[in-house]
Formats: C-alpha cells, structure tokens, sequence
C-alpha cells in the first residue's frame, strides 16, 4: 500500500505529451486524456491544436479534471524575420482563445529557423521585438508564453534559438510576466549544458520544463542521463511545477511512465 501510494504521488508530479504516449488509446486526443487519466495523471500537454477536436478536447477535461498545461501558438513561423510577424501575431490571438478555452496555462514559442547571411544581433532583436508585442497581447489573461531553445544537434539543425542562456536573456530583455522560458533538458542537455548552472539564478524565470533522455529521446532510465539527480537538482534550485514527459516511449505507456515517476523526488 505504502509503495502504491508513494507512486501515486510521484505521478502527479508528471504531465504527458499526448502526441507520443497513451497512443494506445487511440487516435484522438480525448481518448487519450481519458486514458492518462485512469493512470492517476491530471496534467497533459498537446502540440497544435488546428487539427484537433477542440470541443471533444474540453469535454474530456472537464469530465476528467485533467488539466491541458500546454499547447503550441500555431502557426508556428520564423520569428527571426520581421516579415512573418504579423501573421504570427494573429496566431497568438488564435491560440490565446483557444487556451483560454481549454484552461491552459501556457502557450510554447519557438523561434524558428536561423536566416543564413542575417547578422545574429538583427535576428535576436527581431525575436525579441515579436514576443514582446506577442506578451502584451496576453495582458489581462492568465496565460503565459513559453519560449522553449532546440537542439541544433540531432533535432533542429537550423534553429535559430539553441542555448538556455541567450533564451533567458530573450525573457529578461522583454520583461513580461506572460513569457517565461521553457526548459526543455532533452535539448539543454544534447547542447552539453549543464542544468544547474545555465538555469541556476534565473529559476523563477523558468515556466515550465520537459524531459526525455538521451540518446534517442526516449523515457528517462534508458538512455545516460542520471534523471534522479537532476530532478533532485532541479526541485533543490526551486522549480516547484510538473516535469513534462515528452518521449517516445520504448515500451506501453503506463509500463514506461511507472517507471519514470520512480525516479522523481
């Protein structure tokens, strides 16, 4: 019972991104809200949301208390270029609502592709200019933006936002309290950074963080990385939010985050 109940606990510390796991539900996302939430979970993330069943979405939260932590500003488009900007704005408004509708907390941004030839101040100044008129559209809400680096390694070659630091510098320059940085450690760590340092004095500036191991990018305890430890380090700097699973899966979902939530503190 002790081992049952200290399991449960552990899991609520985790949310799931429905786009990799409890796929065995099904292929609509509802299903699989449902799904996680037999498994004792209560926070889920998704990707787009254009080609989703909005309204069956809301339906399965709501029935299931399970809360969407995240979805994606969609369109998703090259921030360092002014010229996406205005289309870019207006999908922030549309995602916005759907948030809003959903009970999300958090919108993730990406900053796109790097623009070969651009000097790299003129593409970060660009980036900071969109997401700074991108926050204060969210003034009045209680919905944050994400803004989440990517690995140029393996994931994203031409990324134009690869490094935690120059992400949190991004966040300080624009000084909203609706952007926060997303820690994905997945791409830190293929970047060969280290958390502690990189994230260290700026963890109030973190909104959220996500994990998967490496290599393969898979459940944490497959791969090298030591996740007790850095859960530990994490939760000792004052992260205090769930730790998004976002992998692929070696084995059945449940099997795999069981698994998991036995390596958090």
């Amino acid at each position: 019972m002790t081992n049952k109940t200290d399991e449960g606990v552990r899991m609520r510390d985790l949310a799931v991104n429905l786009e990799w796991l409890f796929t065995e539900a099904g292929d609509d996302t509802a299903s699989r809200i449902r799904a996680a939430a037999e498994h004792g979970l209560n926070a889920v993330e998704i990707w787009g949301w254009r080609d989703k069943e909005i309204a069956a979405i809301e339906d399965a939260l709501s029935s299931t208390g399970v809360q969407l932590l995240s979805l994606i500003v969609d369109p998703q488009l090259q921030l360092t270029d002014p010229a996406t900007h205005e289309e870019y704005l207006a999908g922030v408004r549309d995602s916005l609502a759907v948030a809003q509708r959903l009970r999300s907390p958090n919108l993730v941004v990406v900053s796109g592709a790097e623009r070969p030839g651009v000097p790299r101040q003129e593409q970060h100044d660009a980036v900071v200019s969109v997401l700074t008129r991108a926050a204060a559209l969210l003034d009045g809400s209680d919905v944050t933006l994400l803004l989440e680096p990517l690995n140029t390694r393996v994931d994203h070659p031409d990324a134009f936002l690869s490094s935690t630091l120059e992400g949190l510098e991004v966040v300080r320059e624009v000084g909203s309290p609706h952007l926060r940085l997303l820690l994905d450690a997945y791409h830190a760590l293929m970047m060969d950074e280290d958390l502690a340092a990189v994230v260290g004095p700026d963890i109030d500036l973190v909104g959220h963080v996500q994990v998967a191991d490496i290599p393969g990018r898979h459940e944490p305890g497959t791969g090298t990385v030591d996740w007790a430890h850095q859960f530990a380090v994490l939760r000792g700097l004052g992260y205090a939010g769930a730790f998004g699973m976002e992998y692929v899966p070696t084995t059945e979902t449940r099997a795999s985050l069981t698994h998991v939530a036995s390596l958090t503190r």
